[in-house]
């Protein structure tokens, strides 16, 4: 998710009822079931021909592109956690979303742009209906849990949230939407410590980052004055 939808994030298999916008501000709830997951290794394929082939010398043999999303989500992580340059990393990131947005079904696929366009006309509700049946329909559509953890953030429904984007994270531990969005609620809510951690894991993800970096530097000075 981009950052103006972020919870990725953005960020369970059951579906919440809509709320109100004007619905007061969820507490957080107990901060210990949302576990900030650690990183599942990424698959590299075999980067050349085996040693001792005379052919590899002469002709190395050329990479083919993945065949299958997932491949091609692993490949596009070990490109975004090599690459050192901002703005080409953030040509691979929008890549990943992009990714993350095919659901494989075009009902799905149709609501998610009913729900965006809700989201942007600020109805919540209408948002909701739609991304209530698409995580109903499609539990195992990361971006589904994602799209309604943003709505939830949007209206300031933090527990409501939280379980998104858990929901989220349990599909895709390297969403860096989510784990930016989480880390947003730790911070709105004065649980500094755990949203430091949060904004780190993004940057073992993401590196070059440039929110998460602002907001690792901001903390940690934060926390070190706070200890003196």
């Amino acid at each position: 998710m981009r950052m103006s939808y972020t919870l990725c994030a953005a960020m369970f298999c059951v579906a919440f009822s809509p709320a109100s916008a004007e619905e007061s501000v969820s507490p957080v709830p107990e901060l210990r079931e949302y576990e900030i997951p650690s990183l599942p290794g990424v698959r590299i394929g075999n980067a050349g021909a085996a040693l001792g082939e005379r052919e590899s010398a002469a002709a190395p043999e050329v990479a083919k592109p993945p065949e299958n999303q997932a491949d091609r989500i692993d490949s596009l992580f070990a490109r975004l956690k090599r690459e050192r340059n901002p703005a080409a990393a953030s040509r691979v990131a929008d890549r990943i979303r992009e990714e993350w947005s095919r659901s494989g079904s075009a009902s799905v696929d149709l609501m998610m742009g009913w729900s965006r366009t809700a989201m942007d006309e600020k109805k919540f509700d209408v948002a909701l209906d739609f991304l209530d049946q698409i995580v109903t329909m499609r539990p195992d559509y990361a971006e589904g849990w994602n799209r309604r953890a943003t709505v939830h953030f949007m209206m300031e429904n933090y527990a409501k949230a939280m379980a998104d984007i858990d929901a989220t994270l349990r599909l895709e531990p390297r969403h860096f939407g989510a784990l930016d969005g989480m880390a947003q609620i730790l911070r709105n809510t004065g649980h500094n410590e755990r949203a430091l951690q949060a904004w780190q894991r993004v940057l073992d993800i993401y590196p070059t980052m440039e929110n998460a970096q602002a907001e690792v530097a901001t903390l940690s000075e934060e926390m070190a004055g706070e200890a003196i």
